[in-house]
Order: C-alpha cells, then structure tokens, then sequence
C-alpha cells in the first residue's frame, strides 16, 4: 500500500483539494490519498509544521508527506524532499520540516530539480504531485533532486533557555479544536532544562505548578466526581510530546477554552520557571 498524506491552507470552500488529489490519482492510481489538514492558516509554516510533527508517526513507515503550506519557488525558497526516520516529505524549505529535524536527524535532503522536465505552465503542485508519485511508487531521492546538507529552521518562534537555566520561554504554535493551545516546548527539552527541580508555569491568571500525565489526572480525589473538575485549566504534554494548556472537557461554542479564558492565542509567550538554580 502506497500512503500519501495532504496537508494544505487551502480550505475546502474551493476546487483545490480534489484537483491536488485528481492529479496525484492521474499519475498513481493505486496510491492511498490521506487527508491531515486543509484548514492551516494561510501561508502558517509554524501550525503546518505542528500538523506534520504530531501526526506522521501514525502512519507506516514508508508514507509519503506532502505539505502544500506557502510552497511557491523563489530566490529564497526551494523545493526539497526528505527521509526522515524511514517517513518522506515533500515542502518547500520554508523551515515548515525544521520541528521534526529537532528530534531526529534526516537520513536524507535533496533539492528538488525536476522543474524543466514538466510543461513550462507546471505548477509548484504539480512538481510536488510527480515527486510524491516518484517516491510512493519506490523511486529513489536522487533521481528527483540534488543532495543538500540542511534545512531551513524556523527561528522567530523558537523555545529557550535563559542564561542561568531558570526559565524556558516558548511559544503557542497552534490551538485546537477544542481551544487548546499547544506550545512548542517539548517535553525532550523541558526534561534536560528541569533536572528534576520545582517548576511552575507563568500564565496571566493563576499559574499550572504541575504538569499532569493526562488530562483526566486533574480529577486526584475521590472525594469528588470528574464532572466537578470541568472548566479547571491544566498542563500535560500531549501525543506529540509538546506543552499544552487545556481547559478540562473545554467547549469552545458553549464554555469558552483555554485560548478564549486564557487569553492565549497563536504566538503568545509562555515560560516555565524553575525554583532553584541548576546544582
């Protein structure tokens, strides 16, 4: 079976989505079309790049991800193709694969260079699509591009360390559904930062002192019922292994959400200060 995963900002209001799928099945017939995302916000290379890394690792190895999110060829960004930890993915290198390469080095990069061997009135989708079909039918990464040694890195929302390893400052990158904000400080770096130390995550409300192993952990007595801990705000890091700020069994439409109660919205800071200094 030959997986390929969309992920887009184009909506579902236009004729986009099912042309990209259209052209992918006149190339591939036999190829398995999955659907991550099409609601990204447009041209949002942070929220794409969230979308890929919490979602690729369910899909056999060998997938082919293509991420049509801000994809057109310029001066300063190319096409690229890449195996990562047995996975492929298809972007422009607009820093929207940078998430994934903090966990784990790619096995290989190429630079797209097919472009002249399409009609001259190819899309940038189109490359993308006739790449995608290459790798999903076993073509190897070098018939389609040049080798390149790195990734562009998205380095304006990044998460850090202070000089005296007392505070970890990061970012929301994406809010949920159900109006939870996911930050991108990963539960990898707040380890290695925390040393087991007491810590505490600074909100503009009342701070989170501790970050839960999930979300139905917020409910720690017996003594009353988890319906009487709806609406409490709560940590975890979620399926994807980043800092989330919920609101418990949150309803957007009805309730409000840690985004609309919490004030916290894409790109907003949040920081964990640590109590003691690192022995």
């Amino acid at each position: 079976m030959s997986i390929i995963t969309l992920t887009t900002d184009y909506g579902l209001k236009d004729h986009f989505v099912g042309a990209l799928k259209g052209k992918i099945l006149s190339e591939f017939a036999e190829a398995t079309i999955v659907d991550l995302s099409h609601e990204i916000d447009p041209f949002n290379t942070v929220e794409a790049s969230y979308i890929i890394s919490a979602a690729y690792s369910s899909f056999p190895k060998g997938t082919v991800h293509l991420i049509g999110v801000d994809m057109e060829l310029n001066k300063e960004n190319q096409h690229i193709a890449m195996q990562w930890n047995d996975s492929y993915f298809i972007a422009a290198d607009n820093g929207i694969l940078s998430m994934l390469s903090q966990k784990i080095v790619p096995q290989k990069i190429v630079s797209i260079n097919i472009h002249d061997r399409l009609p001259t009135d190819a899309s940038g989708l189109d490359v993308f699509v006739m790449v995608a079909c290459h790798i999903a039918k076993g073509g190897l990464l070098n018939v389609i591009g040049r080798e390149i040694p790195s990734i562009k890195e998205i380095t304006e929302l990044k998460a850090v360390v202070n000089s005296d390893n007392t505070m970890l400052k990061g970012h929301v990158v994406y809010v949920d559904h159900f109006g939870n904000t996911v930050t991108n400080i990963s539960k990898k770096q707040f380890l290695e930062v925390a040393k087991g130390r007491p810590y505490e995550i600074i909100m503009q409300t009342k701070n989170i002192k501790t970050i839960l192993p999930n979300y139905s952990a917020i409910a720690n007595t017996e003594k009353y019922p988890i319906k009487y801990y709806e609406g409490e705000k709560l940590a975890i890091f979620n399926e994807a292994g980043f800092l989330e700020i919920a609101i418990f069994r949150s309803n957007p439409s009805k309730f409000g959400s840690a985004s609309s109660l919490l004030g916290l919205t894409y790109r907003d800071v949040v920081a964990i200060e640590f109590k003691n200094k690192e022995l």
